[in-house]
């Protein structure tokens, strides 16, 4: 008896377990029937050409503005000979060809995530073609968009084995996301340092003019600059950009032109320096010639805001940009304030408008200005961007994020992380006042974020590109042979202004990892605490409560399964909407969702419980529209999901419709639930069964959607009537307010991480009614508390 028990019980839970996955299927079916074809954005030659223009003025003016302030941090002291200055100009020269030009512009530019570029969009690509996303909100179906884009592997193959490497421990994944993380934060220092020291050095050229002129006043104008760069960011990149151009435009023609002259005039002997021997030479000079690595560093900061600007132009442009105006006028410019310094080894200090003649020196020191101004511009729009993509990943606090320009994706501005940025700005300009201590901790910053990319792109050229082993090997090797003495000389230097952007990072690291912490133990909570479907179903088609006119959109971030903050409300509340809708808002790793992709749409239950799924995906360049459009596009898409159901049904036996399968799957579902044996008194048999559509922009559908007999127009119709009028009612959005807090037996730092420093952020940063644009009055929020 017992035995027959036991099997009867294993006969029930077996038969309940078939009935909620056949009930809450996944939406394979529906992501992969209508594809929208999808194509990268080509640009004509002439609009490329003006892209590459219009990139000078967003992402080279930090390159651009390097030669105000290296030789200067090269040789803080006395210069020995002419031989030491050739030297540390050789070093500048093969810097800049290896690192921005060759690292850079022809190969980490090709790593871009569909035209995106930075540290998240490589962990971005690593996410798709490997399973290292912490947060499993993923699905098979989501490998079905256009903009998905991934290899497979031969079991063999190096790259399979790398795959399953990473994939094999959860520490693994860990390692990469805070090496991600801490690139990312020390790119946010760089994007701090930035401004103050191209401002601080271009104003410092007044000293060069009036020698009596306090420091103090230099750090006040700088001040007014700041402030005045960092107020024009709302106008938007597109704007900034064509204001600025022109601008780093004539900078660098003026630099290039001047070097040239300087060349001519001073010390032709300079041009040795192209000889990499003088590399050696230098070197072989002692421990003074390491301990100015940091300063020749300077000459390659802006590199990283090559890659991270990438959303702001295409590849090309950059490319054109960069091989075409910056390389060579930089290399003019070196090498002719290398020539005068040759010459007037008294004069590095300012050494670039020392070279200027007289009647020319105003109108390069606001030339110059100007172009610092600019160069400030190319990492604050780095920090927008990389911002928006951690957040879009889960790993920074809600903060608001416009788009600024219709024709360009990928130009944002946040106004929280703007003004933020003016503040630390501010701070270490007015508290360091000395450019020399804020060169060694922008030169840390620049050579952190470097490494992090260096490491990154191993796994990306194996598993993305695939390359073969020994083409990784000398990649990885090239890079590193520069970019470890950088390293060790700036490390030297920690304790002389140093530390600054690495207690930024700490802050910024600790801020992301805490939130993403956060964030993954809410989803795990909700995931293991989601209600049974067969629990809604035993309530009937009224939910156990009055079903009253109107729609109601629940937010959740479950993309299957009904979230436990619904049971918690239709146990608390009379009443509840005569249609229901569970929204998942979901952010994938990719750049962006197209439009006529960005819903998923499925029925939960019979069709008399009303009660719809409509998962809405975006990748992390992506913003929600307002609150009517979203709403919009939602309802057209729900009721194209009920008139394509409605036809799938009738035409059960048309060839054009049985690759579609969905009659064969709901067959089988139907013979499984009658197959069902329970015990209670729970009515299972319903015509409807689950059906699974993507749906598509009505745009798109042509006349798909005629009907062809009056019976069909009759269901349908009654369900959109239905539904409109359900809508006409009104709509309310039902958000879950969910608080997290850490369990009594949990560790002390848990505690910290989650009680106080989670609850802190959550607390300040934007609510999601903000975030989904929820009018106030079509808003209801849930409150729950959870341990973890």
């Amino acid at each position: 008896m017992e035995t027959t028990s036991t099997a009867n019980e294993q006969t029930s839970r077996g038969a309940m377990w078939e009935l909620e996955r056949n009930l809450d299927q996944p939406m394979d079916a529906e992501a992969g029937r209508l594809r929208n074809m999808y194509r990268e954005k080509t640009y004509p030659t002439l609009v490329l050409l003006q892209l590459a223009f219009q990139s000078l003025g967003v992402v080279f003016g930090d390159l651009g503005t390097s030669p105000l302030y290296v030789f200067y941090n090269i040789f803080p002291r006395e210069i020995e000979d002419t031989e030491q200055v050739i030297g540390a100009l050789s070093l500048i020269i093969y810097s800049l060809t290896l690192i921005p030009l060759v690292k850079y512009v022809f190969i980490v530019l090709r790593a871009n995530d569909n035209g995106q570029g930075g540290t998240f969009a490589l962990y971005s690509l690593l996410c798709r073609h490997a399973k290292i996303n912490t947060i499993p909100n993923q699905h098979r179906t989501d490998e079905e968009l256009t903009t998905y884009s991934r290899h497979t592997y031969d079991e063999k193959s190096l790259a399979a084995k790398i795959k399953r490497w990473l994939e094999g421990h959860q520490i693994r994944k860990n390692v990469i996301l805070i090496l991600v993380l801490f690139g990312t934060c020390m790119a946010v220092g760089d994007g701090i340092l930035t401004p103050a020291i191209s401002v601080l050095s271009a104003t410092g050229g007044i000293q060069v003019e009036e020698p009596r002129m306090r420091n103090d006043v230099v750090v006040i104008v700088s001040v007014v600059i700041l402030i005045g760069l960092f107020s024009m960011q709302h106008f938007g990149t597109d704007k900034v950009s064509w204001l600025f151009a022109p601008i780093v435009f004539i900078w660098f023609i003026l630099i290039g032109i001047l070097g040239a002259v300087n060349i001519s005039k001073y010390d032709q002997s300079v041009l040795k320096a192209f000889n990499p021997i003088y590399v050696y030479r230098y070197f072989k000079r002692g421990k003074t010639s390491w301990a100015s690595l940091g300063g020749i560093m300077l000459s390659i900061t802006g590199t990283e805001a090559l890659f991270a600007d990438l959303s702001y132009f295409p590849v090309q442009a950059i490319q054109i940009a960069f091989t075409v105006v910056v390389f060579p006028c930089l290399l003019l410019q070196y090498t002719g304030q290398a020539a005068y310094i040759a010459q007037n080894k008294d004069h590095v200090s300012y050494a670039f408008y020392h070279s200027l003649p007289d009647s020319v020196l105003w109108p390069s020191f606001i030339v110059a200005t100007a172009a610092a101004v600019v160069a400030s511009q190319a990492t604050i729009s780095m920090t927008h961007s990389i911002i928006k993509q951690a957040l879009a990943l889960g790993c920074f606090p809600r903060v608001r994020i416009i788009h600024t320009s219709k024709k360009y994706l990928g130009q944002i501005y946040s106004p929280d992380i703007n003004w933020i940025l003016l503040i630390f700005c501010i701070a270490v300009t007015a508290g360091f006042k000395n450019q020399s201590q804020i060169a060694n901790a922008y030169g840390t910053a620049v050579i952190m974020v470097m490494l992090v990319t260096t490491f990154l792109m191993i796994p990306i050229m194996l598993l993305v590109w695939r390359s073969h082993w020994t083409l990784v090997i000398l990649f990885t090797a090239l890079s590193l042979l520069v970019e470890i003495p950088y390293f060790t000389a700036v490390v030297r230097k920690i304790d002389q202004g140093g530390w600054v952007p690495l207690v930024f990072a700490v802050a910024f690291l600790i801020i992301m990892y805490v939130w993403h912490y956060g964030t993954l133990k809410r989803y795990e909570f909700e995931m293991h605490s989601k209600v049974s479907m067969a629990w809604i179903l035993g309530l009937g088609p009224s939910l156990g409560l009055v079903r009253v006119p109107g729609v109601g959109l629940v937010y959740t971030e479950l993309a299957s399964g009904v979230p436990h903050i619904f049971s918690h409300f239709i146990t608390n509340l009379p009443a509840i909407h005569s249609t229901l809708v569970f929204v998942c808002v979901k952010y994938l790793p990719v750049y962006t969702v197209p439009t006529d992709e960005r819903f998923l749409v499925k029925r939960i239950g019979p069709k008399n419980f009303h009660m719809f799924r409509c998962v809405a995906r975006y990748g992390y360049k992506d913003i929600h529209k307002k609150d009517d459009d979203f709403e919009q596009m939602l309802f057209n898409s729900l009721m194209l999901f009920v008139r394509l159901e409605s036809m799938m049904e009738e035409y059960t036996d048309s060839d054009e419709y049985s690759t579609l399968e969905l009659n064969q799957q709901a067959g089988n579902t139907n013979q499984r639930i009658n197959g069902i044996s329970t015990g209670s008194n729970m009515d299972l048999s319903y015509t409807s069964h689950d059906s699974i559509i993507q749906v598509q922009s009505p745009n798109h559908m042509g006349n798909s959607q005629v009907v062809s007999s009056g019976q069909m127009y009759q269901t349908v119709g009654d369900e959109i009537g239905f539904l409109n009028a359900c809508r006409d009612a009104g709509v309310v959005h039902i958000l879950g307010n969910t608080i997290i807090r850490a369990r009594r037996d949990s560790g002390f730092i848990k505690k910290i991480a989650i009680n106080y420093m989670y609850a802190f952020l959550r607390k300040i940063c934007r609510e999601n009614s903000a975030i989904f644009n929820v009018p106030h009055e079509s808003l209801l929020n849930v409150g729950q508390v959870f341990y973890v």
